[in-house]
């Protein structure tokens, strides 16, 4: 709509008339005419149309409710009054699809619980057209911050046979039929190997980094964790970029680089949606985020982070010791209380990790970085691999890994290794952060929990 309007007025024709089709947020009748708020989900900004009784279609006015969509001809003049700047003067109307009187959506307070409940009608309410607005927006930006840096977008596989994180918490993908005998064997299966829905593209990354230098992958990955936390889904997407001869120094300077990226075209480009989620979600999410798009990130390692979180006195829901994963609260800690900004933690102990991270001279902790962010916690994972053939399959070992699924990822340190890094950034999180909603299920279109794939 709000390029349609922009076209109309640069136009030499513009008081020729225009026509604008949407779905009505609110009408109010008069005896001689009628005022309808029209949006086309272009934009948070609804217009004004004046149709005065009598013009062409004017008799279906009663059944223009809320949700109902419609076609308005008319001339774009400017408005008298307040808060808008341009209303349509109808010279006719159109009833395209009716919206009955149960029509969820009115014009009150819904609570994200219920609108969750009809997620197929949800992106109409403002406040997730605009959450969804901004993911497409951000989709754009992540494509441009890599094209200009002239990585090569990959396109790597949904289904794997590779368990890249090591936790065995994958969906099996089979076409055997579950209601014979259990005997059936895995090479019998349509792959002729048990099969999953990847939880990341990394190890497929790193075969084309270690080819075209500097990639990157965009796509759906899948965990089956039974976890129903804010935080969590079963279906989220990850970008992952992998950049061979590079070390961990260098994939956090790009991890930083990105968000900041992100976070600034956030700012310079969200048409307006920013000001709904900084009014009605979270009253300082623009000052955060120019805090975030302006000041150094903070750089610790984990056993520094660890002492920091032990002197702090605070009492934690999982107590904190060295060699123990750091959890939301203590990432929260770290952002929000102590160093009040966000932080990359560095160097965590091997046994927390996954096998492919390069093991440091230490012997007890791997080239291993986490991106914290304040009222999020961690938004980017990432690692320097190990390059190094024999420590590689070492590690494969310890994590009870059989190198013979993996022949192909170890090929790519017998043929012409080097040194590589990457890491993964939860586009899903990374929008939770940019937009300040709190719960992952509201920044997904269709989200994909545990006991629930409705829609």
């Amino acid at each position: 709509m709000r390029t349609l309007i922009k076209n109309a007025l640069k136009s030499e024709t513009a008081q020729d008339p225009i026509t604008i089709k949407g779905w009505v947020r609110t009408r109010r009748d008069n005896k001689e005419f009628s005022f309808l708020e029209l949006n086309d989900g272009t934009s948070l900004a609804n217009i004004q149309c004046i149709a005065d009784a009598g013009i062409p279609g004017y008799q279906d006015i009663s059944k223009m409710s809320t949700g109902a969509a419609i076609g308005i001809t008319g001339k774009l003049v400017e408005s008298p009054g307040k808060g808008q700047k341009w209303e349509i003067h109808a010279t006719s109307i159109e009833l395209i699809g009716e919206a009955p009187s149960d029509y969820p959506l009115q014009k009150k307070g819904h609570t994200p619980e219920f609108l969750r409940s009809i997620s197929h009608l949800r992106p109409r309410a403002n406040l997730y057209g605009a959450v969804f607005r901004m993911r497409s927006r951000m989709a754009q930006a992540i494509h441009r911050f890599f094209n200009e840096k002239d990585f090569t977008y990959v396109h790597t596989p949904v289904i794997t046979a590779s368990d890249c994180e090591g936790a065995g918490e994958m969906f099996r993908v089979t076409t055997q039929d579950p209601t014979l005998p259990k005997a059936q064997k895995p090479e019998d299966d349509f792959f002729n190997k048990p099969t999953y829905l990847t939880v990341s593209g990394q190890l497929e990354g790193e075969a084309f980094a270690t080819a075209l230098s500097n990639i990157y992958t965009f796509g759906p990955t899948f965990r089956a964790e039974n976890s129903n936390t804010t935080r969590h889904a079963n279906e989220f997407w990850m970008i992952e970029p992998e950049m061979a001869f590079c070390d961990l120094e260098g994939d956090m300077d790009l991890a930083e680089e990105f968000v900041k990226f992100l976070i600034k075209d956030v700012l310079e480009n969200n048409e307006g949606d920013l000001e709904i989620f900084n009014k009605f979600v979270d009253k300082g999410l623009i000052e955060r985020l120019k805090f975030v798009a302006e000041k150094p990130f903070q750089r610790v390692s984990y056993t520094e982070a660890v002492d920091i979180l032990i002197a702090s006195g605070k009492t934690f829901e999982y107590p904190v010791s060295w060699g123990v994963n750091l959890q939301s609260e203590h990432e929260r800690y770290l952002t929000e209380e102590h160093f009040k900004c966000p932080t990359t933690v560095y160097n965590y102990p091997k046994e927390v990790k996954p096998f492919y991270m390069r093991i440091n001279d230490d012997g007890k902790t791997v080239a291993a970085m986490d991106l914290l962010v304040p009222g999020i916690g961690e938004i980017v994972g990432g690692a320097q691999r190990e390059e190094r053939l024999d420590i590689l399959q070492a590690n494969m070992k310890q994590h009870n890994l059989s190198e013979e699924d993996y022949w192909w990822y170890t090929d790519l340190r017998k043929y012409g290794t080097c040194p590589h890094a990457g890491f993964g950034l939860g586009f899903e999180r990374m929008i939770m952060f940019a937009t300040g909603m709190k719960n992952i299920r509201d920044v997904i279109p269709f989200a994909r929990t545990p006991g629930s794939c409705e829609f």
